[in-house]
């Protein structure tokens, strides 16, 4: 039985709507959501402070981005079934003020290990900001005007990518690295007070069984296969690496035979079943291995190698989210008129090049050359993520519609975590590596240069399996069965899935 909580009403029908009747909720929604979409752009321009800092290594510093994207991943899937016990209004100002919390942690961190799991806190909060931000956005106006409410959400949304990277290199340069979380201590607060004031009390519904064996099961398999997949950057055959993979694939075997075995799964492994669903979401796994590890690379080397100070490694980065800016829009629109399969193609093509590019770094590479391959795989993201995602949740049965978000975006921060371990892991193996064969007497900024040549590599290899496994891609094809008889439903998972 569902518990009415009376609020008043907002005029969402056509007829009284207006944008600045939902604006003071909408304004909530938004300054939660940015201060989320911020923290997972400034963290990557901090890095190299972060290890000088603390004086430690990239392998234990990148496990502040790994771990954070992994408690995302834990808590995206657990939304659903929190906003139908609790509402999500009250949801939404829980996880605002465990973000804010963990924010706030962050910033006095005197150790790697308690910044590491000061992170996971902060993941824990943000994971859900995101997907029930948008879902309630999508519930603030009628069907008639939710583009152009998306449209008004997306603005800022782009414009957080763009601008995170050059707050975090003036608040380090200027302030202090402690800033770069302590700065989401007010905006949170103002998230919480606007939410409280102006969000609209929710429904609250019967809650669905929870799978507590799988909510158990997932993080332990993730974070073992990530940890493995860090150590082996360094050396597959290790103790670490073996003992880490072993004990993530386990659990992750398990995992899959009970959510297959389970009614109301934490993820919702059926729909794998389409193979329409399948080739789709492996291609978007591949261009986020390839995309995401290699922009926690870019200001590393930038840094590292170019030596540009934070301040500076952020405005030759802002290029890139504004190239995906340009491109998305583009891309969403084309969409409707060849399919995902010629622009994933195009956009993934684009960004194998980039990164080859990017693989033939030396000490005295030019900087236009760098922003160019920069500006290139900003673009070529623009055109491949977005149609790869309606591909996607176009692809999945009908009936599962409402399951494929959680089961995406929760995998897209599982994938990164694996990039961003993986990656790292590779770039110090490789630095290490060459910096022995050089032997003594050599410079050893070349052996970090070739160390950021092979790791981007790489990558380049990962994009441009992409790009012969776009070529499969086909417009799905669905079961009489699966159509919707409207398509609210899809419409909100597709908003859904811009999160994060």
């Amino acid at each position: 039985m569902s518990t009415r909580t009376q609020s008043p009403p907002l005029p969402n029908n056509d007829d009284n709507f207006s944008l600045k009747a939902i604006l003071p909720p909408l304004m909530a929604i938004i300054v939660g959501m940015i201060m989320v979409i911020l923290d997972s752009t400034v963290v990557n321009n901090a890095i190299p402070h972060l290890v000088d800092y603390f004086d430690t290594d990239l392998k234990t510093i990148q496990w502040t981005v790994t771990g954070y994207t992994l408690a995302l991943s834990a808590v995206i899937p657990l939304a659903g079934w929190l906003t139908d016990k609790f509402g999500s209004k009250q949801i939404f100002l829980l996880t605002i003020t465990l973000f804010t919390i963990g924010s706030l942690l962050c910033g006095i961190a005197q150790t790697p290990e308690q910044l590491i799991i000061y992170r996971v806190i902060q993941g824990l909060g943000g994971g859900m900001v995101s997907p029930i931000g948008m879902a309630m956005v999508f519930k603030l106006a009628p069907p008639e005007r939710r583009g152009s409410i998306m449209g008004v959400l997306g603005i800022p949304m782009l414009m957080a990518p763009a601008f995170g990277p050059v707050l975090s290199g003036w608040l380090v340069d200027s302030v202090s690295w402690h800033w770069i979380f302590i700065i989401n201590l007010p905006i949170g607060i103002i998230a919480f007070i606007l939410g409280v004031k102006y969000l609209p009390k929710s429904d609250r519904h019967k809650a669905p069984h929870l799978d507590v064996i799988g909510m158990f099961l997932a993080p332990i398999a993730f974070t073992m296969l990530a940890f493995g997949v860090s150590e082996g950057g360094t050396s597959w055959s290790s103790t670490a690496t073996i003992t880490g993979l072993t004990v993530g694939g386990v659990a992750l075997i398990v995992f899959i035979f009970v959510e297959l075995r389970q009614e109301q799964p934490l993820l919702e492994l059926k729909v794998f079943k389409s193979s329409d669903f399948t080739r789709g979401i492996i291609l978007t796994w591949i261009v986020q291995l390839a995309l995401f590890g290699a922009m926690l690379i870019v200001p590393l080397y930038l840094q590292s190698v170019k030596h540009y100070t934070a301040l500076e490694t952020g405005w030759i980065l802002m290029p890139q989210a504004i190239c995906a800016g340009i491109g998305m829009p583009i891309s969403g629109r084309l969409f409707d008129k060849i399919g995902a399969r010629p622009l994933a193609f195009g956009g993934l093509a684009v960004v194998s090049a980039a990164l080859f590019i990017l693989s033939t770094v030396s000490v005295d590479t030019s900087l236009w050359l760098i922003i160019v391959s920069i500006c290139m795989m900003g673009l070529g993201m623009g055109f491949s993520m977005m149609p790869l995602n309606t591909h996607v949740l176009n692809s999945a049965p009908r009936r599962l519609v409402s399951r494929v978000t959680p089961l995406t975006t929760a995998a897209q921060q599982v994938v990164v975590s694996f990039a961003v371990a993986g990656l790292t892991g590779y770039l110090t193996s490789q630095i290490t590596s060459h910096s022995a064969s050089a032997g003594q007497g050599a410079n050893p900024l070349t052996a970090v240069v070739e160390g950021y040549g092979d790791t981007f590599f790489l990558s380049a290899c990962i994009a441009t399996a992409g790009v012969l496994l776009s070529l499969i891609l086909r417009k799905p094809r669905l079961k009489e069965e699966d159509k919707l008889s409207t398509g609210d439903e899809s419409g909100a998972d597709a908003a859904m899935m811009m999160g994060h």
